[in-house]
């Protein structure tokens, strides 16, 4: 008797190495699974869903924000290897999709569920968003800034992508206080159209129905550091007063504005950039006095009511279009101007970026004699914070961080959200109920528990 060997088939061989291979994947994969699990991303949403079924809900970190803020080592590795490991990044397609339903979109987010004070209803405020990518980091940024009393422009660059720019727009279609610059720019770096940017959004707040007091503006890379009854209270302290740095030029600093600067291309990011040339410009319009600063304001309505009716604000700005990043001496000299709103004497000592609380930038080469280490990673020179920073950050005293990213360390965002969001309404409760506000209400070791 002859006997026959059964050879496999051809079908049945891919199969067996099809499930070999399935086999070495699976035996790859196995140590990030056991991760997962253990460092599981957990979801969860601001403000109450219960009863929809077809609400997204919020990517959350199983992270305890109260060890991070007492830098424990373990919570703090934990937050590294999250950081690591499973960051979620959400593309603008889901924002897109999401305000699709703003009925849906709103109880995902819980915008319902934010509590004003009195005080903050009388005293309303604006904002002004310059950006141009990275749609989930910029509603991170307005949903930690929003209040529905307080009004918000959203300036996106013509540059952007169809997605970015749709996510945007549902963003205004969805939230009744929100909108889009009337007037959008092709936003170049260091130019003109930053500033402009800005100037487009203000001229469309300062003729909205908010009778706001206060206008702030922010970029995609800045986070509050207070929340809004904190600001408030803050702002009122002003009284009328603008905060923005404003300083003497050094002779290097001079050359931005000393000499016509012409656009030309750039082989990075920037694609193009203002050049200095050997054409030297004339002096300033009106005998103006120049002070350098940053792009980053907080200004009373009735300084950009004066700058709109201003005849020295436009000749200012006409004369500022060939310079090299106007925006960083347009506010710094204008306020020092005499006579106008919130005036800061051309006497006065020098405002640095220290003493304003604007924003909280931390340079590389600054760390260590006054800033500690960044924990996150630096991008030209500019630290962007990760989850080491949070108590640092919040006892610093300035009103918004620059610069955060949630590629970078999204612990540090949702650790920063969760403190803000119970701050506001623990404070909020107090002032309802009259109460008289203990200090410890506002130390984050008893926020978090």
């Amino acid at each position: 008797m002859k006997i026959r060997f059964a050879f496999p088939s051809r079908l049945q061989k891919r199969i067996i190495s099809f499930l070999s291979l399935l086999l070495v994947i699976c035996a790859f994969l196995w140590p990030f699974l056991k991760f997962t699990v253990k460092y599981s991303i957990t979801i969860a949403t601001y403000g109450s869903t219960a009863g929809y079924n077809d609400v997204e809900l919020l990517h959350r970190y199983n992270i305890d924000c109260n060890a991070i803020y007492d830098m424990e080592p373990a919570e703090l590795g934990k937050s590294l290897v999250i950081r690591k490991q499973v960051v979620v990044e959400e593309q603008d397609k889901s924002l897109v999709n999401l305000t699709s339903n703003c009925p849906r979109y709103l109880r995902s987010r819980g915008y319902g569920a934010v509590q004003v004070s009195e005080e903050e209803q009388a005293f309303p405020l604006a904002y002004s968003l310059v950006v141009h990518k990275s749609a989930s980091m910029v509603e991170k940024i307005l949903r930690a800034v929003y209040t529905p009393n307080n009004i918000y422009c959203i300036h996106y660059d013509l540059k952007s992508s169809e997605l970015f720019r749709e996510s945007m727009e549902g963003l205004a279609r969805c939230l009744p206080n929100v909108f889009i610059a009337s007037k959008l720019e092709a936003v170049t770096y260091a130019s003109i159209s930053r500033l402009n940017a800005d100037l487009n959004c203000l001229s469309d707040l300062i003729g909205s129905k908010v009778k706001w007091r206060y206008v702030i503006n922010l970029c995609g890379q800045d986070f509050p550091l207070r929340s809004n009854i904190e600001l408030v209270a803050d702002l009122k302290k002003l009284r009328g007063g603008n905060m923005m740095e404003t300083s003497r030029p050094s002779e290097f600093k001079k050359q931005r504005f000393s000499f016509h600067h012409e656009l030309q291309k750039a082989s990075f990011e920037y694609h193009q950039l203002p050049v200095k040339t050997n054409k030297a410009k004339g002096p300033p319009p009106h005998g103006i006095q120049m002070f350098i600063g940053s792009a980053y304001f907080v200004l009373s309505r009735e300084f950009v009511t004066y700058m709109n009716t201003s005849a020295l604000a436009r000749d200012f700005l006409v004369w500022s279009n060939d310079t090299y990043s106007p925006d960083e001496h347009f506010w710094a000299t204008l306020t020092r101007v005499p006579g106008v709103p919130g005036e800061v004497s051309r006497a006065q000592a020098d405002i640095t970026d220290l003493m304003s609380k604007t924003r909280l930038v931390k340079w590389n080469y600054l760390e260590g004699p006054l800033y500690p280490s960044c924990t996150g990673k630096h991008v030209r020179s500019v630290c962007i914070y990760g989850a080491g920073e949070l108590r640092w950050l919040l006892n610093y005293g300035s009103w918004f961080a620059n610069k955060v990213d949630d590629k970078v360390d999204p612990v540090l965002i949702q650790c920063l959200e969760d403190i803000l969001q119970e701050k506001q309404r623990l404070l909020v409760k107090a002032m309802k109920s009259q109460q008289k506000i203990p200090s410890s209400v506002l130390a984050v070791d008893v926020i978090l528990q």
